[in-house]
Parts: structure tokens; C-alpha cells; sequence
């Protein structure tokens, strides 16, 4: 019977338990993760305060044939930076870097109180109309001209290339670092930027058709998250009841139950971090055609904090659930330990404290009276003289 129960349990902490804690792990651990303001909001604002020195740095050294090889793709950094055209004048003069400082950051600072419960949730619009605006200008076709003035002169091939992409769509095609007719470039070169930033929308609405949450969205999405661990416990928890023959086997159970789940959850949790960082150093973004390689690592080189910090925001939150889960276990074990002494010592104190039987006395003959002794001594003769007489 204590065996066919025990297999009962097995099965139970098995089939349900075990994969739904370690799966409950995850789920909470990213929830938290992706719903905490210094991820949604904390960190796109220090890469929007990062952006102009980045995009300068960045820049500046695409210029060096050291860094980039591709004579074209660095021609048209040269031409730039002759032209006196620089990322952060351009996002300066044009007020990009106003809109970015203002209307970007300003509604991501109110969506963090939102999700801090500093603010009463409601609909929080990011206009990305004057964006729009701001890349229409014609101030950038004045800077692109700039840069094509000190472009060398095309050739006949160069003039090809420009023509294959005016009348077709651009696709993955190199533009060739030359000069040609400057009418046919201002046209090529906004065509394709009307139809990009036409593609944009004018507006984005957060937290639409939301009512009022108290102490904060992020806070109750994760206590929410919390609560799918009671799933687990009931399986873990019917589990170890059933196998349990003592209180201690019943912590036991229990105990060893929820390590087998965590730890695992903790190694795999640590592992895809570490793979995650370590391939961040030597995987670029994407490779493309239309630029060389050596471009996109050196933007990787310069922006690789953005991902690492994404990585670590997304899985510190799972490491610290699933170590959190682990010591709970490991303390749910020492219990056992602790619960099964307290029974041994419970039993030795009964035995100790119970009196040793007593041995039965025996009896006190009772005092004879003087009148009963009397009595006797005065029947003694008379039997005597009776005997004798007979």
C-alpha cells in the first residue's frame, strides 16, 4: 500500500508539479521583467539622452580606413564630414533632437509613473507628427546636396547605378558614392525618404481602454504573475500528502520536489545569459548589401551596452525568481531534518519521564489484639484437657 501510494505521488509531482513550476518560473521572471518601468521606460530614455554623442563617435570614425575598409561607404562619410555635415548638427538644427528630449522622453517619463502608480492611468499619446514633419523638411535635402557637392563626379557606370534606382525601386542596391546630376539625386533621394516617412504612423496611443489600476500597472501584472506559483504548489503539496507517512517525509517530499524544478530553471536561466552576452560580442546586428559589415560592427561596438542591458533586464529577473525558489526548497528540506529530531526527542523525554513500575510489597500481617491473645491462651488448656480425657 505505502508503495503504491508513493508511485501515485511520484506520477502527480512529475506529470504536473515539476513542469509547471519550472514553466511558472519563466513566465513570472519575464512578466516582471518586461512590464518594470526601468525596462519600458528607464532605459529608452538613456539611450535617447545617448543617441547625438553616439551617433557622433560613430560618425567620426567611420571616417578612418582602419575601421572601414569599404571605400564607398566611407567616401560617403568623407563627403559628409567635408560638407561640415555632422548627426548632431543635423538633429539640432532641424529640432529632431528637441522632439527626442521633449515629446519622447516626456511621454515615456509619464508612462513610467503609470507604471510606478505615481500617476492615474490614462491615455498617453506619443505625436509623431512633428517628426514627420521634421524629417520633411527641406532642410535635410539642403544637407544631402551638401554631401553630393563633395562627392567625386560620376562615371558612366555610377551614372547607371543612379538611374537603375530612380526609375526602380531601390531594394538592396548600393548608392555609388559619386555625384551625378544633382536634379536626379534631390529626386531619388526624397522620393524614397516621402515614402518612408509615409509609412509612419501619426500618432501612438499607450495604455488605451484602460480603467484605473491601483498601485500601479506594473506592480499588479506582477503580483498577478505571482499567483500562478499556487498552480504548482497544489500539485506539489497533493504530491508529498499523499506520499507522506510522518510530517517530516511530507517536507521532505515537498522540499525535494521544488529543487528539482528550480535548479534546473536557475542553470538554464544562467546559461542562456551568459550565451546571450557572449554572442553580443561577436555577432553583428545583420549583414546587408546595401552597406558594408564593418559598418554595422562598428555601430555594435558603440551601441553594444543597449543589448547587453536588454539581456540583463530580461533574465536577472528569471535568475533571481528561480533562486528565490531554490532557497525556499532548501529551507522546506532542513525543515524535514528539523521536524524528525523534534519527534525523536518528543519520544526520548516521554520514555524518560514515565515512572519505573513498582515491585509489590508484601503483606504486613495485622497485630493481633490483647483480648483476641487471651482469648486463645485460655482455649489452649481446655483443648489439652480434653485430649487427655479422651
Amino acid at each position: 500500500m505505502t508503495a503504491a501510494r508513493k508511485i501515485i505521488a511520484l506520477l502527480i509531482i512529475v506529470l504536473f508539479g515539476l513542469p509547471i513550476l519550472f514553466g511558472v518560473i519563466w513566465i513570472v521572471g519575464l512578466t516582471k521583467a518586461t512590464v518594470s518601468p526601468e525596462f519600458l521606460t528607464d532605459l529608452p530614455q538613456e539611450i535617447i539622452a545617448d543617441i547625438p554623442d553616439m551617433a557622433d563617435k560613430i560618425f567620426t570614425e567611420a571616417q578612418s580606413e582602419r575601421v572601414i575598409t569599404d571605400e564607398n561607404t566611407r567616401a560617403w562619410f568623407r563627403a559628409a564630414a567635408e560638407a561640415g555635415v555632422t548627426p548632431k548638427l543635423v538633429m539640432e538644427e532641424t529640432g529632431l533632437q528637441k522632439w527626442l528630449h521633449n515629446e519622447l522622453s516626456e511621454s515615456l517619463r509619464e508612462t513610467g509613473e503609470v507604471l510606478r502608480g505615481k500617476r492615474r492611468v490614462r491615455a498617453i499619446v506619443l505625436d509623431l507628427r512633428p517628426l514627420k514633419e521634421i524629417l520633411l523638411r527641406n532642410d535635410i535635402d539642403r544637407y544631402m546636396m551638401k554631401i553630393l557637392e563633395h562627392l567625386p563626379p560620376c562615371d558612366e557606370e555610377g551614372i547607371r547605378t543612379w538611374m537603375a534606382i530612380a526609375k526602380e525601386d531601390w531594394g538592396d542596391e548600393r548608392l555609388p558614392a559619386c555625384r551625378p546630376d544633382l536634379d536626379i539625386a534631390q529626386e531619388v533621394l526624397k522620393y524614397k525618404r516621402i515614402e518612408a516617412v509615409s509609412e509612419m504612423e501619426e500618432e501612438i496611443e499607450i495604455f488605451e481602454d484602460v480603467h484605473f489600476i491601483p498601485f500601479g500597472i506594473s506592480r499588479v501584472i506582477t503580483w498577478v504573475s505571482y499567483s500562478l506559483f499556487l498552480i504548482p504548489a497544489f500539485f506539489i503539496f497533493i504530491g508529498a500528502l499523499i506520499a507522506a507517512t510522518s510530517p517530516a517525509s511530507f517536507f521532505r517530499w515537498s522540499g525535494v520536489s521544488i529543487l528539482v524544478a528550480a535548479i534546473p530553471a536557475l542553470l538554464l536561466s544562467l546559461f542562456i545569459k551568459s550565451v546571450s552576452l557572449w554572442a553580443l560580442n561577436f555577432v553583428p546586428y545583420s549583414y546587408s548589401d546595401a552597406w558594408s559589415s564593418e559598418l554595422y560592427d562598428l555601430v555594435l561596438e558603440n551601441t553594444s551596452w543597449i543589448p547587453v542591458k536588454i539581456v540583463e533586464y530580461l533574465f536577472s529577473p528569471v535568475v533571481a525568481i528561480s533562486g528565490a525558489v531554490c532557497i525556499i526548497g532548501l529551507v522546506i528540506f532542513v525543515i524535514s531534518f528539523m521536524v524528525r529530531g523534534q519527534t525523536q526527542t518528543r519520544v526520548v523525554y516521554k520514555q524518560a519521564a514515565s515512572p519505573a513500575p513498582e515491585v509489590p510489597e508484601k503483606p504486613v500481617q495485622a497485630e493481633e489484639k490483647p483480648e483476641e491473645k487471651k482469648a486463645e491462651e485460655t482455649l489452649e488448656p481446655e483443648a489439652e484437657s480434653e485430649e487427655s480425657d479422651s
